[in-house]
Order: C-alpha cells, then structure tokens, then sequence
C-alpha cells in the first residue's frame, strides 16, 4: 500500500470501511437479528401509473438481500479502483444496500412509504441545492460565501411578505431573488472592495439577517398576521406522462415550478461553469487570479457580478420556504439550511454534480428520521434528529477524500499583489 498514489491509499481504506459496515451489517442485520414481523414499503402516493403498490417482505430476508447489494458495491468499487476512477457508483450502490437493510431490520412490522419517503427528501433537498449552487459560484471564483443562510432567510422573508401583501406568489418568487442579491451586495463591497475576512463578513451578515427578520416578525408579522404573513404558495404542476412514471414520477415531475426552476438553473450552472467563456474565467480568477488578471480579465469586475449572481439564485430557493410550500414566513425557519448548503459544497467536492448529490444526501437524511420518528421506531428521537448534522459532520470531516478548494478562494485581490 506504500507505493499506492494518496487518492488510490483513500481508495483502499473506502473499499475496507465499506467491507467493515456489510460485517457489521450481516451480523447485525441478519445473523444476529431476532426480528420476525414482515416490513412493507409503499410504492403509491398519486394517481401515477401502479407498477408495484407495496412490497411485503420479511424483515431478515429484505436484510439479507440490501446487505448484498451493499456487497456488489463493494464490488463495483474494486473494478473502479482498478479503473482508477473515483468510487462515487460503487458508493451511492452500497449506501442504498445499507440504508435499505438497515430499514429492514429497524422498521420490522411498520409501513415504509417509499416514494413518500424520496419525495419528501427531494422538497428538503430543494433549499440546500439553491444554497449549494449559491456557495459554488461565489467560491469558485474565489469568494467565500458563508452568508448562504443570510440570503436564504432574507429571501423567504421578503417573499412570504410580498406573497401576503399581493395574494400573489408570482411577486413574491419575482421578489426572492432581488432580497438574496441585496444580500449578496453586501457580501461583495465588503468581501471585495474592501478586503474584508470573508469567514466574518459572512457571518456578521447572517447575525444581521436573522435579527432584523426576528425582530419585524415580532413587531409587524405576528401583531398583523392577516394582511403582512397570510400569503398563498405555489400548487404542484403535474407533467403529462412523465408524472405518471412509477417511483420517479411523482418525486421529480410533480412538483411546484420553484423546483422546475431549480432542475434548469442546476443544469445551465454544470454546462455553462465547464464549457463557455464565463465559466473558464470564473475558474480562472478562483484558482489564479493574477494569471486571469495578466490576460485581461477584470478579477474584481467578475467576482462581484458572480456574488451577485449567486445572491439571485440563492434568492429563488429561500422563496421555497414560503411560496413554495406554507406561505407565510416564521421566525428563523431556514434553521441552518445555509450552513448544512456550505457543508454539502464541500461534500461535492466545489462541483456542481457532487453538491447535488450531497444535498440530496443530507436531505434524505433529515426526511429518514421525521420518517422513523412517525411510525413510532424504538429509538430515541433526540438520536433521529441528530442524524442528518451527524451526516454532516461527517461529509467535512474528510472521509468523503481530501478535498481541495480552489487555491484563491478568500483571498482578496488587488492589482500588483500577488
């Protein structure tokens, strides 16, 4: 192993942790379990087409057939390895083999609503995707965006006041992008023009957002709730056939038009960040500014419209918390979104693929354990609402790899530094 590369060595010690947990798994998931109650997952929750509507099956056998699948990841993974390609398939196969016979085991005797499930991890994942892509394009242009929460909690507030004042959601989500891209202004002249520590700015700008929202929530929203917090929110749009497709279906193409937003703005980011012009100097100015700056590109000019421009999306997923689900605006209620969004950056490794998926990740987590909680598990729901921060913590802790950010990011710049 000491003449393997650092990534191959990473490699290796992924395929053996994954190796541990199946061991652990099939001793306790299956050898060791006394579980006799069948569990069931529901695979209907609309009108779509009725492929499978439930699958009974007992709690050892479902066990014993994910705790394979998590086998055949590990599997995959070698020939990856041995490809020298990343472990990302190999990894989702193997997380899906132990999150299912884990379920097996834990939810023996329960209904588990499958598509439920993966339909509410999506609307948690909504925000954190806005807030990811919102990171990664101020960051790689070498800005540190810690006021991701700021700029979600400003545009939910403005929007859901918007809505409520014009009984209209279409004003309000016209409004969202413009709160978040106020506060990515003051992001940018003071992270930018003058210097400022951005790890700070970001945070003085979040303590900023969430008391001036608290306090006119309290003094206005609440004392006014009829006229300033009483908005409308967005119905689901349901798209012909494509809705109707079993499991997928409902999850991803019946939902409000904030989420159709989020699917383009997702794809124009991955396409534009790797194959136009503005996408090669962003990744210009956050890895070598100087060498940008050499060839004519204004740093300071880019970096500022990337922030702003990072702002408006962020804007349009803080809009999700009220017009695109309860309408109306509740003190703090992003409740750390913009930070679980910045951890699921790095988790992606600054890509925009890589920050989806995390974001999908930390959303299905947080869902997994509202999920088990209602069914009634046996286990402590203080623990199940640790899950998805432990899920964090264990994204930036380093065993997703050795990720790197781009070499200038929170670095200011200035013309003759270098």
């Amino acid at each position: 192993m000491t003449n393997l590369t650092a990534q191959a060595r990473r490699q290796v010690r992924g395929l053996i942790t994954m190796g541990v947990i199946t061991l652990f798994s099939f001793y306790t998931f299956y050898f060791n379990s006394d579980k006799t109650e069948p569990i069931t997952f529901g695979f209907i929750v609309g009108n779509e087409w009725a492929l499978l509507k439930e699958w009974v099956v007992a709690s050892k056998t479902g066990a014993g057939i994910f705790i394979i699948c998590s086998t055949f990841g590990i599997l995959i993974g070698y020939l990856e390895f041995k490809a020298k390609r990343t472990l990302t398939f190999s990894s989702l196969i193997f997380g899906f083999g132990f999150v299912m016979s884990f379920l097996c085991w834990a939810a023996s005797g329960k209904f588990i609503p499958f598509t439920g499930l993966l339909q509410g991890s999506l609307m948690l994942s909504i925000p954190l995707i806005f807030g990811s892509m919102s990171g990664l394009l101020c960051e790689k242009s070498g800005v540190i965006n810690i006021a991701i929460e700021g700029q979600l909690l400003a545009a939910a507030f403005v929007s859901g006041i918007v809505a409520s004042l014009t009984q209209s959601t279409i004003w309000g989500l016209v409004a969202a992008p413009f709160a978040g891209a106020l506060i990515s202004l003051l992001l940018a002249i003071f992270a930018i023009k003058y210097a400022v520590d951005q790890v700070i700015i970001g945070f003085v700008i979040n303590v900023l957002v969430i008391g001036f929202t608290g306090f006119i929530y309290s003094e206005l929203l609440v004392e006014y709730e009829d006229k300033w917090n009483s908005g409308p929110s967005f119905a689901s749009i349901e798209i012909p056939l494509l809705s109707k497709i079993p499991i997928i279906g409902p999850v991803l193409f019946n939902q409000t038009i904030i989420v159709y937003f989020m699917y383009i703005i997702v794809i124009a980011i991955q396409i534009a960040l790797f194959k136009s012009k503005w996408g090669l100097r962003t990744r210009a100015v956050g890895e070598m500014p100087v060498a940008a700056d050499s060839v004519g590109i204004n740093v300071n000019k880019l970096r500022f419209f990337n922030v702003m421009l990072a702002g408006f999306v962020a804007g349009i997923g803080g809009a999700y918390f009220t017009i695109g689900s309860v309408g109306s605006f509740t003190k703090q209620m992003t409740a750390g979104a913009g930070f679980i969004a910045l951890a699921g950056l790095i988790f992606g490794k600054w890509s925009p693929r890589g920050a989806v998926i995390a974001a999908l990740f930390f959303g299905f987590a947080d869902n997994l354990q509202g999920t088990l909680t209602i069914i009634g598990l046996a286990i402590p729901s203080e623990f199940m609402l640790m899950v998805p921060y432990i899920a964090t913590i264990i994204a930036v802790s380093g065993v997703v790899g050795r990720v790197r950010a781009p070499a200038a990011d929170g670095i200011p710049y200035s013309r003759g530094n270098k």
